[in-house]
C-alpha cells in the first residue's frame, strides 16, 4: 500500500517541477521514486521514510551545484547587474543613518547606500559598486592604489 503513496509523491512533485522548471521538487522526486522501489522490496515504512530523507538530500547537496551551474550558467547579467564592480561618482552625501546619498554611473543618478552603515561618503568621491538592493546601489569607497 505504502508503494502508491511514494508513487503518487513521485508523481506530484514531478508535475510541480515540471510546472516550474525552478529545480525545487526534483531532488524529492528522487527520493520518492527510490523509497517506492524500497517499498516494493518489502522494507518497512521506518527505511522506507529514512531512504526518502537521505536521498533527496544526498541529491539535493551533491547534484544541486553541478546542475546549477550548467542550468543557470548560461543566464545573461541584466543591466542592473552589469553595474557590480563598476565606479560611481556620489553626487550627494552618502548617509546610511540619514538614509541618503546619490550616486552617478553611465551618466544616471541612482539613489545610494554605503557598504558598512557607519559610512559616510561625501559628494564628488569616487566610489566602486560592490551590489544592489532593490533600486539602490551599494557602494565602497575606492581603494588608493
Amino acid at each position: 500500500m505504502a508503494t502508491y503513496y511514494w508513487l503518487a509523491a513521485f508523481v506530484v512533485l514531478l508535475v510541480i517541477e515540471l510546472a516550474t522548471m525552478a529545480l525545487t521538487t526534483i531532488w524529492f522526486a528522487g527520493g520518492a521514486l527510490v523509497s517506492c522501489l524500497v517499498s516494493i522490496a518489502g522494507a518497512g515504512v521506518k527505511v522506507q521514510l529514512v531512504v526518502f530523507v537521505v536521498v533527496s538530500f544526498a541529491l539535493l547537496i551533491f547534484t544541486r551545484p553541478f546542475l546549477m551551474r550548467h542550468v543557470n550558467g548560461h543566464l545573461k547579467k541584466t543591466n542592473v547587474d552589469s553595474l557590480i564592480g563598476k565606479r560611481a561618482r556620489v553626487s550627494s552625501v552618502i548617509n546610511n543613518e540619514l538614509g541618503v546619498g546619490a550616486a552617478v554611473v553611465g551618466g544616471q543618478e541612482w539613489t545610494a547606500r554605503a557598504q558598512r552603515d557607519e559610512d559616510i561618503i561625501e559628494a564628488e568621491t569616487q566610489v566602486e559598486i560592490v551590489g544592489i538592493h532593490g533600486v539602490k546601489l551599494i557602494v565602497k569607497r575606492m581603494e588608493e592604489k
